[in-house]
């Protein structure tokens, strides 16, 4: 019993998972697509547009959390609960020219979008790429 304890922990304990250093920012407000524009121009910044209500977007989502692993420093990283902010949602689309997707990532440089990717093309993006 001692061999199957150390393997899989004492029982009914979980085993612990490491959890990433995402520096996500909340995207709850139109007025903050301005300052993402804005601060694009000295330092990429990066927008998740997530459904809350869908699988996919969660496993995207979670895949992107899993894999993350940039100095805080790189980019800014916004987080959107389209749900919750549908209105910043519309926006988002609207000031930065693309077609709303869920999950999406948009990756802003300068003012206007350099890369955006939707599903499982969003874990494809290099974001080396863009720093």
């Amino acid at each position: 019993m001692g061999l199957f304890k150390d393997l899989f922990g004492k029982s009914g304990e979980k085993p612990k998972k490491e959890q990433p250093n995402v520096p996500w920012k909340p995207l709850v407000s139109v007025h903050q697509l301005d300052e993402i524009a804005e601060k694009s121009k000295d330092k990429t910044q990066v927008i998740f547009k997530h459904s809350t209500t869908c699988g996919i977007s969660r496993m995207v989502l979670n895949t992107f959390n899993a894999n993350y692993d940039y100095p805080k420093d790189q980019f800014d990283l916004y987080y959107l609960d389209l749900h919750s902010f549908r209105e910043v949602s519309n926006e988002t689309g609207i000031k930065f020219q693309v077609v709303h997707q869920s999950p999406q990532l948009l990756v802003i440089r300068n003012g206007v979008v350099v890369a955006h990717d939707s599903h499982g093309g969003i874990n494809s993006i290099d974001l080396n790429s863009y720093i």
